[in-house]
This record gives structure tokens, sequence and C-alpha cells, in this order.
């Protein structure tokens, strides 16, 4: 069998036992409780809430914002260079091929319903939202606004998270009777919005990581300059429009192959019919010394 025709089932099989890999704290499921050991100092590179009760790392976006609520204002050097490591080294492989949240979104997208294609100019727009999202909900307001207490609050983890929502809230509401008790308007808040989001995600492919997500619009800063890079082949491709038509995230690979919305989940290199699109770790060039882009 080609090898080209094996990578979508290979992707899910590394979303799903990544997923499962970062989350095997058996115990928090069986009792309702989190762990709390020596791994939860390290961040995941994807979006993983720290309060699931398997998560046996923290979340990035939340350790960035639990430095950022503290009484001192601070940067978390760690937090943010590792993200820029990951981001400098790969772009956004991150979001296609270690994010359980995505994936989660692929397989809602197969359910049979009418597609949803969101208007160009709207598409356009609304992409710019996760920057948004990453500049004022996860950095300025948790680092800037302090309330009686002195401390900040983590606004996106609190207020929006559909991720922290369902690993989190849903799992521990469901098994720590006291979390029942407390669960109150801001719970219901946030059930809803992970409704809004699950029922979008049956109509859009990944509405999550188009629109909202913080951690993919950081990964995104990095893409363009990424030691990872999708070239094109200029020489050999055909411009027959394969690569556009298959891909969900409406990224135009031959003229845009490292775009910052692009997750590089390799769907354009299998649709290829001249295997024009490739990965490499260095810039590469055609026989005529021009270079691939």
């Amino acid at each position: 069998m080609d090898k080209k025709k094996k990578l979508p089932g290979l992707r899910k099989i590394v979303q799903a036992g990544w997923g499962i890999l970062t989350n095997a704290y058996a115990k928090g499921f069986a009792t309702g409780t989190i762990y709390r050991g020596p791994l939860k100092r390290f961040c995941v590179p994807g979006m993983n809430c720290y309060s699931c009760p398997g998560a046996l790392g923290a979340c990035p976006i939340g350790a960035m914002q639990a430095v950022f609520t503290g009484r001192r204002r601070k940067i978390s050097l760690y937090v943010a260079g590792f993200l820029a490591s990951v981001g400098l080294l790969v772009g956004r492989l991150i979001c296609g091929w270690l994010c359980l949240f995505g994936l989660l979104q692929e397989w809602l997208y197969l359910v049979p319903v009418p597609k949803v294609k969101v208007p160009e100019k709207a598409d356009r727009a609304l992409r710019y939202l996760k920057y948004v999202m990453l500049a004022l909900l996860v950095i300025l307001l948790p680092l800037l606004w302090r309330g009686e207490t002195g401390l900040g609050e983590p606004f996106f983890c609190k207020y929006v998270c559909p991720v922290g929502t369902l690993e989190g809230g849903v799992f521990l509401v469901l098994l720590n009777r006291s979390m029942r008790v407390v669960a109150g308007f801001l719970f219901h808040w946030k059930m809803l919005l992970l409704v809004l989001t699950l029922l979008a995600c049956m109509f859009i492919y990944r509405p999550f990581c188009k629109y909202i997500c913080p951690l993919g619009a950081f990964y995104a800063l990095f893409q363009k300059v990424s030691l990872l890079r999708m070239n094109v082949d200029k020489e050999s491709c055909v411009h027959c429009g394969a690569c556009i038509s298959v891909c969900h995230m409406q990224v135009d690979p031959v003229k845009q192959p490292n775009s910052g919305e692009c997750i590089r989940c390799g769907e354009c290199m299998r649709a290829c019919p001249k295997k024009a699109i490739s990965f490499s770790v260095t810039e590469k060039r055609s026989t005529a010394g021009e270079k691939i882009y």
C-alpha cells in the first residue's frame, strides 16, 4: 500500500496515542482527583487541561496564565521559551499531530450533516480572533488586571476554554460530588460554550483551531521561520488544484506553503499527483538552482 495513503490513519493514531499517553493517570478518573506529582511541573506542547483527572503534564496556556495572575507581574521565561522552541522547530505541526481536541473536532466533522462554508470575508476576519484571544485574554488581562486580593484571573481558561471544560470541568463534576455541589453559573456558561463548540465542529472543520485557539495562534507566529518547512517544487507542480481541494484549513499550499493557518496535516502531500509537496528541515532548490517554496 502507498505510504501516502496511510498518512491520515497514522496521524489519527499518533493524535489518539499522544492523548492517552499524556492523560494516563488512571487513579484520577477513578477517584475524581487531579494528579499533582512532579510531571505537572512540565508543559505538554498542545492544549491539554491541567485539571483533567488523567493529565500528567500542564497545559502551556494555563501555565502561562498561572504565572501572569500572581501578585508579582512577571513573564515565565520557561513557558514562553518552551512554546517558542516548539514553534521554531515545527510550527503548527503540534496542532495537526498532537492535539487531542483537534482529533475530537475532526471526528465530529465526520457526522453526516450538511457542511457550512463560512464566507471568505467573514472567515478571513474570524481567523484574527485567535490572536485577540492570545493577546487579550491570555497575556494582557491576566498580566495587568488585579482584583481586591491583588491576584489576577486566568481569563481564557476561566471564562472561555472549551478544552478545559471538557477535559477538566465535566469529568470533575461527574466524578467528584463536592464539585457538583459548588458548580454554578460559570460552569453552566462554559458548558454552553462547549456544547456550541462541539455542535459547530459538525458543520465546520476544526472551528476552535481556526478561530479561537490561542496556542495555535502562538505557534502560527513561528510558522514561516520554523526549522520544519513545507516545500513546493514549482517545476513538478502542474497547478491541478488537488492540494487546495483537500485542505480543510482553506490554505493554498502552492502560494503559501508555510501559512500560519496550515496545521501541517500532510493531506496536500497525499493528494498531489506529482509529489511536488514535501516536508524538509532545509530550504530546497530546484535543479535550476531556484528556491522551492
